[in-house]
């Protein structure tokens, strides 16, 4: 079935894909604002604000909000990323209303109780300490603060301890105020859902917000950087980046299949080669990140100690032979991978509703997958070679975590 679009009065978006056989819908509120857009020695404030609104929205308190949603066999969630933020359901098909008007009680009256933000700033500094206890995770930030340095694009999505200690109830009362505007926002749903109910909801729940933006985030630029993470562990891991492209570049398809053949799958050059014919790390894989003006194109790699100086330049030689030998087998081994990977994590109603809102924020507009699979299809060698030669054209930023690395800067 047609996926559909409407705008209502004060800006907001309203898109709906219905779905033949199924019993459940998805329904989410996305906001094309995060922890980028946060202010300086605020960091963490995007993330806290997700956290808090589940502490009491409306009149329910956060026994109630979770109750209510199971008691019809839902659930209820949240995601805080750099550039964009969720409020997210799964309902059965009779119970959209309930999740509509839940999600707008979350980003529209939510409690906002200082003894309870006192309290889930323990929770989040356990959730800051766990994630700086897995080394395969905040190599991640370690390099996004590397290659954006001072930068808001370069700051980590929980913030810092500074950071949650500086959040007040004012702060999330402004976050709230000043980002969750209707021109910044999409309501999106999808599976067993009635178009015209969604409509009069989002309507009833939505459409007497006063019109609005948020703020444009600062630009960011790629830096070439280091940032070397001491701490020992089994293992030292390796994060490497270098320049990406933006949403809507043109190469983007291009460089997303020069990724999948240098390193997205077990028949990749950089898994074959490090892993299969050298044995020099147990994982080892290349990815690409875009936001709205800049992005990411990288390589993580888990190695010991002892050859993990070994592994980083074999990697690097890997990914300069594979931007001018890539040959048509391995640009289409990529590009069947890549529709696939597209085509078959769109088969339920929580990923269509996901695809259908974030293309309607990158693009401002409804994206077919047959229109992404067209472009996937019209990459060309000489394309997907440039587009590897490119980024690799420039410097590096690196970030390690486990130990001592030997010519890692």
């Amino acid at each position: 079935m047609t996926a559909t679009l409407h705008r209502l009065a004060n800006g907001l978006t309203v898109a709906v894909e219905p779905m033949d056989g199924v019993e459940t819908l998805a329904v989410g509120l996305y906001a094309n604002v995060g922890a980028r857009s946060e202010p300086a020695g605020l960091g963490g404030l995007a993330h806290m604000v997700e956290h808090m609104v589940f502490k009491g929205a409306g009149s329910r308190d956060a026994r109630a909000i979770a109750e209510d949603i199971e008691d019809v066999g839902g659930s209820l969630n949240a995601w805080t990323a750099r550039d964009h933020t969720v409020f997210h359901a799964r309902l059965l098909a009779d119970d959209l209303a309930l999740g509509v008007g839940m999600i707008a009680d979350l980003v529209r009256a939510p409690l906002f109780d200082a003894g309870e933000l006192e309290r889930e700033k323990g929770v989040v500094l356990s959730e800051l300490g766990e994630s700086r206890d897995t080394p395969d995770d905040i190599v991640f930030d370690h390099l996004q603060g590397a290659a954006f340095p001072g930068q808001p694009l370069g700051r980590p999505v929980l913030g810092d301890e500074a950071s949650i200690a500086a959040i007040d109830v004012a702060a999330l009362r402004r976050w709230t105020a000043e980002q969750y505007r209707p021109s910044g926002l999409v309501l999106a749903a999808a599976g067993k859902v009635d178009e015209a109910q969604l409509l009069k909801l989002a309507e009833a729940h939505f459409g007497d917000m006063a019109a609005g933006e948020p703020a444009a985030p600062d630009a960011a630029a790629f830096a070439v950087g280091a940032k070397h993470d001491r701490r020992r562990f089994d293992q030292i891991h390796l994060a490497l980046g270098w320049p990406g492209v933006g949403y809507r570049d043109s190469s983007i398809h291009a460089l997303s299949l020069f990724t999948g053949a240098a390193g997205g799958g077990m028949s990749s050059r950089l898994f074959q080669e490090l892993r299969e014919q050298r044995g020099l790390a147990y994982s080892v894989y290349a990815w690409a990140q875009s936001y709205a003006e800049t992005g990411l194109f990288g390589i993580y790699c888990a190695a010991s100690r002892e050859q993990a100086t070994q592994a980083l330049g074999l990697a690097e030689e890997v990914l300069a032979r594979t931007a001018e030998e890539l040959t048509q087998a391995e640009l289409n081994r990529a590009r069947v991978q890549a529709k696939a990977g597209l085509l078959m994590g769109l088969e339920g109603p929580a990923a269509r509703c996901d695809h259908l809102a974030r293309q309607i924020q990158v693009h401002g507009r409804i994206v077919l997958p047959a229109e992404t699979v067209a472009a996937i299809d019209a990459v060309t060698l000489a394309e997907a070679r440039a587009a590897g030669q490119h980024a690799l054209s420039g410097g590096r930023a690196i970030a390690t975590v486990g130990g001592k690395l030997a010519k890692a800067a």
